[in-house]
Formats: C-alpha cells, structure tokens, sequence
C-alpha cells in the first residue's frame, strides 16, 4: 500500500488494557469508523502465535477499510501477516534489515527524538516519521519528552510525512498546531476511552486542525 500523508492524520496504535471483554478487532473497527486513518498493532507481552492472531484479525478490518495496517517492532509477524508494513524504534532492527526482508513497497515508519535521527531515518528508507514523546505519556514511562521546537526541527529537516506520538489527547492536541505535522498518534486518547468511535471523532476533527502549517 502507497503511503499517503492524508492517512497520516490520526495515527491510532492499539492498546488492550482498556477493553476488558471487548474483541479488538471490533473495537478497531469502531476507531475506524470514527476517523481513525492508520493502524499500528502494538503488542510487548504476548507469544508470537498470539501476536500473529491478533495482527489477522486486526488486518481483516484494516483491509476492509483500505486503512494502512502496520506492526509494532516485529517484522517477523508483519511478513507472515502481509502487513501494510512496520514500526520500528531506535533501539531495533534497522530501516535496511527492515527493508530487505520487507520488500521496497512495504510502509516503514521510524521513531525519532530529533532532527539528527529523522534525517539519518529518511536517508535510509524509512516512509515516515513518529516525533516524540512530546507529552507525557503512561503508556511508555521512559519516554524522554522533545519540546515544540525540537519538533519543529524534525518535520522541516525531512521531505517524508511526520507524526506527533506521545501524550496527546483532546485537551493538548491542538498544542501542536503550527508544527509542520501531518497527524497525531494516539493511544488511550481513542482505546482508552469508554465510546470509541466518539473520542476518534473528536481527535481526528482536532487533529485535522494541527496539521501542517509553521
């Protein structure tokens, strides 16, 4: 799938902590119809079979929505799935593994904590940016927070779509108007709440606002 930075717009990575009894798939699909434009499959704690499960059910959903699908971290589980592609951090596989093993149409987004690393990411074929932690964030504890300038930096240092990740919820998205972003990454912002569909309502409208602009 052709990356498009209007998919960028509200960027949702999942998160069970929240949904009790709920399927996650379903409660996907209900991101989705709310405004949702790109999925991340986020999981640190689970076997890889069940990794693998979960991202099929996921995909199911994303495809039925032509949403772009990636995983978090494991490529291994993105190629038995046909994901859209993955995410990948500092700390893992590099962006040329990632590719070798992908293959050149496969989506690749990097995180980065300033402009050095975005550039260095985009030199070496990532499709895209996650800027952050620029709140601070439960989901992620040793998340070092970047100020708005840093952010700044990153989106006009790469020609490649950029998206704030950490923190942001309706009440601090619209800080980050006039950063040159093309969208926001959310987690409990969207999964963590009671009505999905509502709350990424809410964020994809905020978020439309925050997009690009200096």
């Amino acid at each position: 799938m052709k990356l498009d930075r209007n998919s960028m717009v509200l960027y949702a990575i999942t998160g069970r902590t929240w949904l009790g009894d709920k399927k996650l798939s379903e409660v996907v699909e209900q991101a989705i119809l709310g405004g949702a434009t790109f999925v991340q499959l986020r999981e640190k704690n689970v076997s890889f079979d069940e990794f693998v499960q979960l991202a099929r059910e996921v995909k199911s959903v994303t495809d039925k929505y032509n949403v772009p699908f990636v995983i978090n971290d494991n490529v291994e589980v993105a190629l038995r799935v046909d994901a859209d592609g993955v995410h990948i951090g500092q700390g893992d596989v590099s962006v040329k593994s990632a590719r070798d093993m992908l293959g050149r149409h496969k989506i690749i987004g990097v995180s980065a904590k300033n402009a050095h690393a975005a550039v260095s990411a985009q030199l070496e074929g990532a499709d895209y940016i996650g800027a952050g932690s620029v709140f601070s964030t439960s989901t992620k504890l040793d998340a070092e927070n970047i100020n708005l300038d840093i952010l700044k930096e990153i989106t006009s240092s790469v020609s490649i779509p950029v998206v704030a990740i950490g923190g942001i919820n309706k009440d601090n998205v619209l800080n980050l108007s006039g950063c040159g972003i093309d969208g926001i990454c959310a987690i409990s912002a969207i999964f963590g709440q009671a009505d999905v569909r509502k709350a990424a309502s809410e964020l994809f409208k905020l978020s439309e606002q925050t997009v690009g602009g200096y």
